[in-house]
């Protein structure tokens, strides 16, 4: 008899394949069929979540909506939403009434290397984000097949154009996140396999390690974190990196292009870059193009100032406002997030939004000869449910973690050894439970690492 774990990954994987061709048809929707399927999933939306969602129906009434006749231009009526607002908020902001925070808080707590499903159809997901300030997100199985086929599709797209795909489907090597708290990971534990083979290296490891495994399984796609590969292009071109992979894709963090450079010259591959959100938000370049390609089917993104006021094409946003289209289980409308765009002219091709992305300015860590990557000292606090949010200055040997929130008394361990595994011999850890973190004079965000300069 099968185990539950395996119907569900049949069930996954069956999901996933079946709703691969309609994704790949999306992707060249003209404007015009990109803006007539926005309006209808919004209604649904807001049909649901005025249903369903306590706070979302006190918002959609207040703003004199009705969710069956809204237009597009009539979604600026309705408030924004901040992942503060959500995570006080989150009991009512779901639709299913079981679905707790603290339900949800236990299920990621006991999350290791490998995802599972929350009552056997939700996926969790927690994110720093880069306001430090923890989220969390929960999809459910139908949303999740989106949420994959949103960040896969491009890369399937140009794999069926040569031919169709090889037994096994894109095999890739990803150098991220190593607890499947974060969606990098996640989506692979439980949706890989499907229409990819990928490997996962955390990269919190210290680089000699995952240059190591990289040359024990040279990969065919290598896809990491920019901060990464600007390091395995240093052991690429010093002759320690035996790989020679036909892709190479960035992701989660600005891809400058002095890295995008090196990485290229190291590899003799074009760079692509991937942007992509726990909040369901995804955007892909070509490689070699710094031109992000939005989905635009998936979400609706509105480019605002400081004060939610739409910013013109050519002009950087102060933010982003995403709502989200088909996560009905939590649904985000008009979800604030402090990166920062702007909006390109559209491609004759198709009508999804061009942009450029700035923000995410995560930077690793040097100590002497040891580098450690934000994500050895993220995932120790993301897991930590008691951390709402925080922020890490590095110090000569170790670092310092105001917290806001009450952590367990376990937390300064957790960092401690989180350090250790990334190399670090003897590291000092401390914490302090603040009011609030310190911020930037002039532009009032608060810096989640602050790196010491040499």
């Amino acid at each position: 008899m099968a185990s539950d774990d395996s119907v569900g990954r049949a069930a996954r994987h069956a999901a996933l394949r079946a709703a691969l061709p309609e994704h790949l048809q999306r992707r060249t929707w003209n404007r015009a069929r990109l803006l007539e399927h926005q309006r209808g999933a919004l209604r649904e939306l807001l049909s649901h979540a005025a249903t369903h969602s306590p706070f979302h129906a006190a918002r959609i009434r207040d703003s004199g909506l009705d969710p069956a006749r809204v237009e597009l231009a009539d979604l600026a009526r309705m408030p924004t939403m901040t992942k503060t607002e959500m995570m006080a908020a989150f009991d009512g902001v779901v639709t299913d009434r079981r679905l707790t925070r603290a339900v949800a808080e236990a299920h990621l707590g006991a999350t290791g290397t490998e995802a599972t499903e929350l009552m056997g159809r939700y996926m969790v997901l927690a994110s720093g984000g880069s306001s430090g300030e923890r989220g969390m997100f929960v999809y459910e199985r139908d949303a999740a097949v989106h949420y994959r086929l949103g960040a896969l599709r491009d890369a399937l797209a140009r794999t069926l154009a040569t031919g169709p795909l090889p037994p096994g489907g894109l095999r890739r090597t990803m150098v991220a996140a190593g607890s499947a708290v974060h969606a990098t990971r996640a989506t692979v534990s439980l949706y890989g396999g499907a229409l990819d083979t990928t490997s996962c290296i955390p990269a919190t490891l210290p680089i000699a390690e995952i240059t190591r495994r990289l040359n024990a399984a040279p990969p065919t796609n290598l896809h990491g974190y920019p901060s990464v590969l600007a390091q395995l292009a240093e052991e690429k071109s010093a002759g320690r990196l035996l790989i020679e992979p036909i892709e190479v894709r960035a992701h989660s963090e600005p891809l400058s292009r002095e890295v995008r450079a090196r990485v290229s010259e190291a590899f003799g591959v074009p760079v692509g870059s991937r942007y992509g959100t726990s909040e369901g938000l995804y955007g892909t370049t070509a490689p070699g193009d710094p031109v992000f390609v939005l989905t635009g089917d998936l979400a609706i993104v509105e480019l605002v100032d400081s004060d939610n006021r739409p910013v013109p094409d050519g002009t950087e946003s102060s933010k982003i406002l995403i709502t989200n289209l088909y996560n009905r289980t939590q649904p985000l409308i008009r979800y604030e997030l402090t990166d920062r765009m702007i909006r390109l002219p559209d491609a004759a091709e198709h009508g999804h939004p061009r942009v450029t992305v700035r923000g995410r300015d995560d930077e690793l860590m040097r100590f002497d000869t040891v580098a450690v990557h934000p994500h050895a000292i993220r995932s120790a606090l993301l897991a930590e449910p008691g951390v709402v949010e925080y922020q890490v200055t590095q110090e000569p040997q170790g670092i310092h973690v105001d917290v806001i929130g009450t952590p367990g008394v376990e937390l300064a361990g957790r960092l401690t050894a989180a350090l250790v595994a990334a190399g670090l011999r003897e590291p000092k850890v401390t914490l302090a439970v603040v009011g609030s973190l310190q911020r930037d004079p002039r532009t009032g965000k608060a810096s989640r690492f602050r790196v010491r300069v040499p």
